[in-house]
């Protein structure tokens, strides 16, 4: 239930312009809006009338919000313009978090970023008729000039080296992003008259049915399936920042329709392992990352890779990698506890995956040696080994998925360890 405050209606009121901004900003942060849902508003809003903050607000829901994953977006919005005092200041504040004394000593919520971002679109230009200027107090003026980056250098950049509104940037990028993968050819078959195969008892049936003689060869070909992708992320405290954006990647990749992937799961781990699938399934990214990081109580914490993925293998291995999964495993594999049991657990999680690809921000660093226990315990038993500390990264995922002979620096870094 969404925080009412209150509402004051100004001396000379336009209702009817402040709704159109109002709906202007709903649109730019994802709803779809369009001009009959406007005049259904206006003319909801007069019947309804404006005494009641409470009336208001699901007025406006009822005209604005048709699914679900909106309503959280449409809170946020109506909070910050029907009209939270300093609104603009709150704005500004989230958006330039390096800004103190205006932004207010609060977790933000979900979805919070996305309205202050559709607000602030056009910022420079004049505000709605019946909002007084002078009411909105200093005027702020913002120098993007040094935070924009083109698509060509934030590709490369280093998640962690990024600013607030690269980091937006990135996560528009990687939500553009696909994540092809080729079927497994199955054992099964299926009937194809342009197959290469012959199914001969289909073929006898044929023939009894046609007293003996033999019309032709009954043809059959090998059946395709899709496998499921796994992945499995370390939001410990070094790793915090890249599992944001693999995660952000990842709702992305679940809510693709003709991928290719069967299904789509995702855990996450530092002192436990959390299964984070069902909310990946929420189409609304901002809710659905927000109702992960609640579930997921280590964030930024310590790491036990070793138990984690031993609990993995207990409790999911057979529930997800039934169909010969792809698994992804995110990590900088320092850990602190015993090699012998972390390679334990990445042995049989190879031994169950169709194939494991891990994905190592510290590979950025050109003199990357495995030198840590963690890593040279889990390198022998994985398929692949890449970076993944930026887009370019997270978009060599699909050449590894296209070329299933290629181990990345797995060989040099081997070498180095014998």
């Amino acid at each position: 239930m969404p925080e009412f405050l209150p509402l004051e209606i100004p001396d000379a009121p336009k209702l009817t312009h402040n709704i159109i901004w109002f709906a202007r900003a709903l649109r730019k942060a994802g709803l779809p809006i369009g001009p009959g849902r406007v005049i259904d508003a206006v003319r909801a809003v007069e019947v309804a009338g404006f005494s009641s903050k409470a009336d208001f607000y699901w007025t406006l829901h009822a005209c604005f919000v048709s699914r679900p994953e909106h309503r959280t977006v449409f809170a946020q919005v109506f909070r910050l313009y029907w009209r939270d005092p300093r609104f603009l200041e709150h704005m500004m504040s989230m958006m330039l978090p390096a800004v103190r004394g205006v932004q207010e000593e609060r977790a933000g919520q979900a979805a919070e970023k996305r309205a202050a971002e559709a607000l602030l679109d056009g910022a420079d230009q004049a505000l709605p008729e019946g909002v007084d200027q002078e009411e909105q107090g200093t005027s702020i003026d913002i120098d993007a000039s040094m935070t924009m980056s083109n698509e060509e250098k934030l590709r490369t950049l280093d998640f962690e080296q990024m600013s607030t509104d690269e980091i937006a940037q990135a996560k528009r990028m990687l939500a553009r992003l696909k994540l092809p993968v080729q079927p497994i050819v199955s054992r099964r078959t299926r009937h194809d008259p342009s197959g290469a195969g012959i199914d001969w008892q289909a073929t006898m049936r044929q023939s009894m049915r046609q007293g003996g003689d033999l019309s032709g060869f009954v043809r059959k070909s090998r059946r395709l399936r899709w496998p499921n992708l796994v992945v499995i992320c370390d939001i410990s405290g070094s790793m915090s920042q890249y599992s944001r954006m693999v995660l952000h990647f990842l709702h992305a990749v679940a809510n693709q329709k003709g991928a290719g992937w069967a299904k789509v799961y995702g855990f996450t781990f530092g002192t436990r392992l959390t299964n984070i699938s069902r909310h990946l399934a929420t189409k609304d990214v901002d809710a659905a990352l927000a109702a992960a990081g609640a579930e997921a109580q280590d964030w930024e914490g310590g790491t036990r890779i070793g138990d984690c993925l031993h609990s993995f293998n207990r409790d999911w291995s057979r529930r997800v990698m039934g169909q010969g999964a792809v698994v992804l495993l995110i990590t900088d594999g320092l850990d602190r506890g015993s090699p012998e049991d972390l390679a334990k657990a990445m042995q049989r999680l190879n031994m169950s995956s169709r194939r494991l690809i891990w994905l190592n921000p510290l590979l950025r660093w050109e003199g990357f040696a495995a030198k840590a226990q963690g890593i040279r315990a889990m390198l022998p038993y994985v398929d692949r080994f890449q970076a993944g500390h930026s887009i370019a990264s997270i978009e060599a995922l699909a050449e590894a998925l296209a070329r299933p002979d290629e181990v990345g620096e797995k060989s040099r870094l081997l070498q180095d360890i014998q």
